[in-house]
């Protein structure tokens, strides 16, 4: 019977044998642990290429909490037509939104302000633009205010329709919730960092409840996204100018802002292209035209 002998028995990895026998030479003989590197290699590269497919298909969208609602509902659509496209959104602020952009924290970062000088560098696209309307009842007789006008009447400077050549009745405000896209889009635009609006003020939770409040009130005043603007109540127009779409467009009405894309790369690549090509699309335009915006 020959004998054998392994010359690394702790480690497994290649083995030397002897066969006394028939005085053969040595041999190397290949063990299981033999096979681990090749092994590490293959799972690792197996690993590099799922990950590489995931980035791909994984956008992070972070910024402006005003455009977020908004983005989430056209995600939300995106994801039931690219089911392994995975959308990420994230707050924090028009600010926020454009440094993580900036710094490649972001694939996209959304912004409801122009950029400064200091941030045109980036690339960007206004996928929409956000116009308010003052809206009242329609049998109320005044049409046309000043953006002064609009304010004093929400600080209760103004608290009587008699004051701006309507009847003799006190002024009904109506506003919607702090923390609302549009009530921040209207103390930005409107009151400005002095004002307050009064707590006299009517608080709704949704453009759709202060459409149908002023629409049941002869004496109130509310402000509403301008493409929730129908028949039931009466925009006004704003310095002379009027409340309308093409208005907005082409900035003659100055109560809008605009609600843009930014990225470092020029111009976004990959998914992140592809989410904004769906936003641009009949489809996307749909969705952001139901909820109030007027997209470019």
């Amino acid at each position: 019977m020959g004998n054998g002998y392994c010359c690394s028995k702790s480690n497994y990895t290649f083995g030397l044998y002897f066969d006394n026998s028939n005085n053969s030479s040595c041999s190397l003989l290949p063990t299981p642990y033999s096979l681990l590197p090749i092994l590490l290699i293959a799972i690792c590269s197996l690993l590099f290429f799922s990950c590489s497919r995931k980035t791909d298909a994984h956008v992070i969208i972070a910024g402006s909490t005003s455009i977020q609602p908004y983005v989430e509902l056209l995600a939300e659509e995106y994801a039931l037509l690219y089911p392994d496209k995975n959308i990420d959104i994230q707050g924090g602020g028009s600010s926020a939104g454009i440094t993580a952009a900036e710094n490649g924290v972001a694939d996209i970062g959304m912004s409801s302000r122009y950029l400064k000088r200091t941030e045109e560098d980036l690339w960007s696209i206004e996928i929409a633009r956000d116009g308010l309307a003052m809206i009242i009842h329609p049998d109320n007789p005044v049409s046309d205010l000043t953006m002064e006008q609009v304010r004093d009447i929400y600080t209760s400077t103004i608290n009587n329709w008699s004051q701006l050549g309507g009847k003799h009745a006190r002024i009904h405000i109506i506003a919607r919730e702090e923390g609302s896209g549009t009530r921040t889009a209207f103390e930005d635009m409107v009151m400005g960092n002095e004002y307050r609006i009064t707590p006299r003020a009517i608080v709704q939770a949704s453009n759709g409840a202060v459409r149908q409040l002023v629409a049941g009130d002869i004496n109130s005043i509310g402000f509403i996204s301008l493409g929730l603007v129908d028949h039931t109540v009466k925009a006004l127009k704003l310095n002379g100018i009027a409340a309308t779409r093409e208005n907005v467009i082409d900035g003659s009405y100055s109560l809008f802002r605009p609600f843009l894309f930014v990225s470092r790369s020029i111009p976004p690549a990959g998914s992140a292209m592809e989410f904004i090509e769906f936003i641009s699309s009949p489809e996307g335009r749909a969705i952001m035209i139901n909820e109030g915006l007027v997209p470019r």
